[in-house]
């Protein structure tokens, strides 16, 4: 059986519920109630380490921006008007203030269309692949080397492409969403998708995108830390209630 390297990935999109829940959230956010800041933070804190992740080229740095796009979007909660998910919203701070970290370290990162080539993708990046068996015990642990070797084959990636494929492949964003995020058109992302996925063919072979959803996970201390240091700063800045 073969399938499209679409196909081959397991979407899990959030479903319009957890859309109305992060309304509900940011709105009792807005009043400095922390358990609802934390719920926001936990939920989105993946999204946002992946996006900074596609544009910084560390994950120390990641965290700065991470922490950094929390700061600003808390403290200026007034500018989501939800013509976009919070999570494009927030993705979209992130990747303002990833590129603002990388000009004041004196590395210009350029990711808008002006920096897109105009040469289109040849037909071959779209071929499909053999649809993998159930994972047997020698496979599953190959998924831990194979999951290392994709992470540092899109680490090697140019920052326009690696920004695209990051939100595209590994968060699944839909074109739209990820042109919002970039501030590009929906034809750059599509064209850097798949020059993206046609570099990190060369790397890996066929089955890159096989693993792509288990790449800078973001959780454990990294997300705990990320919620404690921006609940302490506005905690200093009075902007959270210190009884919930």
């Amino acid at each position: 059986m073969f399938v499209t390297l679409e196909q081959s990935i397991v979407h899990d999109r959030p479903s319009t519920t957890g859309v109305r829940d992060d309304v509900d959230l940011l709105a009792t956010a807005r009043a400095g109630v922390a358990s609802a800041l934390e719920a926001v933070m936990r939920r989105h804190n993946r999204l946002l380490f992946r996006t900074a992740r596609g544009v910084v080229p560390d994950d120390a740095e990641a965290q700065d921006v991470v922490q950094e796009t929390y700061l600003r979007a808390f403290t200026s909660t007034q500018s989501f008007r939800g013509d976009a998910a919070l999570g494009t919203w927030l993705a979209r701070i992130a990747i303002n203030v990833a590129l603002d970290l990388r000009r004041k370290k004196g590395r210009l990162v350029q990711i808008d269309d002006k920096q897109d080539l105009d040469a289109e993708p040849s037909s071959e990046h779209l071929m499909s692949f053999c649809a993998p068996r159930s994972e047997s015990p020698e496979v599953a642990a190959e998924r831990g080397r194979m999951r290392d070797l994709l992470q540092s084959a899109i680490e090697r990636l140019p920052a326009i492409y690696r920004s695209v494929f990051i939100l595209r492949a590994v968060e699944e964003m839909s074109v739209d969403e990820t042109a919002r995020c970039l501030h590009v058109s929906d034809a750059v992302v599509k064209t850097r998708y798949l020059r993206a996925r046609s570099m990190l063919r060369d790397t890996l072979g066929a089955q890159i995108e096989a693993h792509a959803q288990d790449v800078f996970a973001f959780d454990g201390v990294r997300c705990d830390a990320v919620v404690s240091h921006v609940i302490a700063v506005l905690r200093r800045k009075r902007l959270v209630r210190s009884r919930q």
